[in-house]
């Protein structure tokens, strides 16, 4: 009854989803009541749930899941007990408690939550566990044994949420939340601005009245004591910038406004405890105040994506080598020439090795972009990076990890490429002038005034250095950057920093990969070359027979024929590399290549050709291309009416017309382009002083990422591992990399016009001050006046912006 179900269900067209995953079942054998699975493994994490009274996991998400890792659970996480391992992974240890941050790529619901959250449940060794979603982590507190890591890692993994453990998170970095120092500095000068307006309301709302002097003296000298953390704490970056510069001969921005900062504290000291005035420490705060929220926006970055990749950020962190006594795991670090390593389906090549034994058929389009899987027999050496995508294999190590052909992508000084950032240069450069006229004007300010009155001279000389202070300028870049970066993210576009928005906007030259770039690796266009269509018995025995393969075409085959049956098949044979063959009732079916079929030519190929044999006749061939990205014409027209459009390729030159269409026959396109070559082409260009984007997907890219002046990562999951860049793109808003390009223009110019704003701001306000007629509060009031002016504007115009544009203005961009 249930094979007459599922070949009706296959009939009507519909599919059977899992229970658990929600993934398509092959068939309905794998159930409980009415509930269907598509393997064992979700069946097995349904009934673990529900035996711990756990289902109600389900409710919060339809079919929340993902399919467990079955194969070879038992001996993937024996590294765990090595001590070495435990110490470098785990963040606390008492002996008896501690403490572990696993990365889970696979969570993605509030199930998910729900579940990670309440392991308690699950294991009498784990104390709690605590998600943070945004990162996709889960950090465990458990009772500590020789096993309990590994047990927790098996746990997870048996639940479909496998942790990543890969050599980079063996290192132990700085922490990665460097601005908690600034968000403490922030709210320290935050603290004491508002209670020391506090103080000042009787003077605020007394008029023409005077406050009674007691009462005025002690506000005055609680004032100076909230202010003292404020000058000795908060704004003390900005002293030691100033004098750092100032010790290399050098005037940058934080010169002036240290100056301006310090003078305005020393004229407040000076009233309060001479009792000629109340001091302008509300000013002084809240400028310091307003300073450090400017930083916080240069500074801000997406913490829940990686921008700094190395090959250890892609390696897991060990290997099964085999020995006499059996199989066993050793960090990747102690893998040594000779040693003899078996690799599993799917599982990555760590190591530069020679094949043994197996049948090796290697994935290497995260390396070298190919996208067509290469066969390898005994005796060839297989690169590290490569992925097995069929049985298990026994190589021998001929290279330690780190003097790896991958490897040597990261001894390139691309790597080591420093940031720069022309905006601020060019304030610096401007400061260091703006800084000896202003000391100058307010020198001659006191000296003319001297004459008539010390007081007089006094006022003009601290109300020139504080009205003359930069921090309107300083604040406008910060913002505006920062909110573009903020409308960005929004967006599905995340920057590494704001410096970026700046290279962006000065882009002449955009440089493509092609595979899982403008093509989806994932997605295939499939189409069967014929004279006559396939009938739907034809159909239904090709699908039959590649179900039974897991090569990586047969799967797509798989996709493509889903809607077909499924029929007994006898004599079923596979050969590595070459084609699948099998007998329906008689009929004798061959999938495979052309020469596996029987026919002898393969000229004019132009995409990855299938062939099909029906009784040893020729039948014809599926052809399948990597599906390009939607909307993509649109956007390859728009950009090509700016900037130079080039293409570099690991692929062959299969599919040249077919870019040709896309690009244009003039177009700068390069095939069997390898990472070392695409990154001297990167180099090439730069040579020629020509401003270069790199938009990038894979390992292979990494180079000429890094190299270029700007390196977008293309990715379909924002919280998977990307290479080494600049920006991570959402590949769904490939689409607006033209509107991003004009936005970061458009955001240098918002800049330009508010530093006209504070330069006028400045000079006005000087021209009163040099006459003396500028009293020092109305200086000290306007000095914030004019930077809150100054971020509204920028902020303002850079919202505005972006409604012109069409940007989504709220919410997440998706991954945070």
């Amino acid at each position: 009854m249930e094979a007459i179900q599922e070949i009706h269900l296959n009939k009507m067209g519909q599919k059977q989803s899992c229970y658990h995953c929600g993934d398509t079942c092959p068939n309905s054998r794998i159930r409980i009541g009415e509930k269907i699975f598509c393997c064992n493994g979700c069946k097995m994490v349904y009934e673990l749930l529900e035996s711990n009274e756990m289902c109600d996991y389900y409710q919060y998400s339809e079919t929340p899941g993902t399919t467990p890792v079955e194969a070879g659970l038992k001996t993937k996480f024996k590294y765990l007990e090595d001590e070495e391992m435990r110490r470098k992974l785990v963040n606390f240890s008492d002996g008896n408690t501690a403490s572990v941050t696993f990365y889970v790529p696979s969570m993605h619901c509030s199930s998910c939550v729900w579940l990670l959250e309440n392991l308690v449940r699950l294991n009498p060794l784990i104390h709690s566990s605590r998600v943070n979603y945004l990162k996709k982590e889960v950090q465990i507190t458990f009772e500590e044994t020789a096993s309990t890591l590994r047990q927790l890692a098996e746990l997870l993994t048996s639940l479909g949420y496998e942790p990543q453990i890969n050599l980079d998170s063996l290192v132990h970095r700085e922490d990665k939340n460097l601005d908690r120092d600034l968000y403490l500095k922030i709210g320290v000068a935050g603290f004491c601005f508002i209670n020391i307006m506090m103080f000042h309301f009787p003077e605020y709302l007394a008029g023409e009245q005077e406050v009674e002097s007691g009462l005025s003296n002690f506000f005055n000298y609680l004032s100076v004591a909230l202010a003292l953390p404020v000058l000795l704490y908060s704004s003390l970056d900005y002293f030691k910038s100033a004098w750092s510069a100032l010790r290399s001969k050098f005037v940058n921005m934080d010169v002036p406004i240290s100056l301006g900062v310090i003078t305005l504290f020393t004229r407040s000291i000076y009233e309060v405890f001479s009792g000629v005035g109340s001091g302008y420490m509300d000013s002084f705060t809240g400028l310091i105040f307003l300073l450090l929220v400017g930083k916080l926006f240069e500074k801000k970055t997406y913490d829940s994506l990686s921008f700094e990749r190395s090959y250890k950020s892609y390696f897991p962190v060990s290997a099964a080598k085999k020995t006499d006594t059996g199989e066993t795991s050793v960090p990747l670090e102690n893998l040594q020439p000779g040693d003899r390593i078996l690799i599993r389906s799917q599982e990555l090549i760590p190591a530069d090795s020679v094949l043994i034994r197996g049948n090796a058929l290697i994935d290497y389009s995260f390396v070298t972009g190919e996208s067509a899987p290469v066969e390898k027999k005994s005796g060839d050496i297989i690169y590290a990076g490569g992925k097995q995508t069929a049985g298990i294999l026994e190589l021998d190590v001929i290279k330690p990890v780190n003097q790896s052909y991958l490897t040597e992508l990261w001894n390139d000084e691309a790597f080591t490429k420093p940031v720069h950032s022309r905006i601020i240069s060019a304030a610096d450069s401007v400061s260091r002038y703006f800084t000896v006229a202003v000391i100058s004007i307010a020198l001659a300010s006191a000296v003319f005034w001297a004459g008539s009155s010390w007081n007089l001279a006094l006022n003009a000389f601290t109300a020139v250095l504080i009205v003359a202070c930069p921090c309107a300028l300083a604040l406008s870049t910060p913002f505006t950057l920062g909110n573009t970066l903020r409308v960005f993210g929004w967006n599905k576009f995340y920057l590494k920093n704001t410096a970026v928005v700046e290279a962006l906007a000065t882009i002449r030259h955009i440089v493509f990969d092609k595979t899982g770039t403008i093509t989806r690796s994932a997605v295939a266009a499939i189409s069967f070359d014929s004279e006559q269509e396939l009938s739907q018995e034809e159909a239904s025995m090709v699908y039959s027979l590649v179900r039974q393969s897991m090569h990586p075409l047969s799967r797509q085959l798989v996709s493509y024929l889903n809607n077909s049956k499924t029929l007994p098949l006898n004599n079923f044979t596979e050969e590595a590399g070459q084609g699948i063959s099998a007998d329906f009732n008689g009929t004798t079916v061959r999938v495979g290549s052309a020469r596996f079929v029987g026919f002898d030519s393969e000229s004019g190929q132009n995409a990855s050709r299938v062939y099909l044999s029906v009784n040893n006749r020729l039948r014809g061939s599926f052809m399948i291309y990597n599906a390009l990205r939607p909307g993509l014409k649109k956007t390859i027209a728009a950009l090509k009416k700016r900037f130079k459009i080039h293409l570099l390729s690991g692929d062959n030159e299969y599919e040249r017309k077919r870019m040709e269409s896309l690009f244009g026959r003039d177009a700068d396109m390069h095939f069997k382009q390898s990472p070392f070559e695409k990154l001297a082409f990167i180099k090439k260009l730069q040579k020629q002083n020509k401003s270069v984007l790199m938009v990038g997907d894979g390992l292979n890219d990494a180079g000429a990422l890094k190299q270029s002046d700007v390196g977008i990562s293309l990715t379909e999951d924002l919280n998977s591992f990307s290479p080494a860049s600049d920006a991570v793109l959402d590949a769904g808003s490939l689409n607006r990399l033209p509107d991003f390009i004009d936005f970061s223009r458009k955001s240098m110019r918002i800049i330009l016009i508010s530093f006209v704003i504070s330069f006028i701001y400045n000079i006005t306000g000087m021209y009163f001050a040099i006459q003396g007629t500028l009293s020092p509060l109305i200086a000290a009031l306007l000095m914030p006046a004019s930077s809150i002016s100054v971020v509204v504007f920028t902020t303002g115009g850079v919202m505005f912006l972006a409604r012109r544009m069409n940007f989504k203005l709220s919410g997440s961009g998706g991954a945070l």
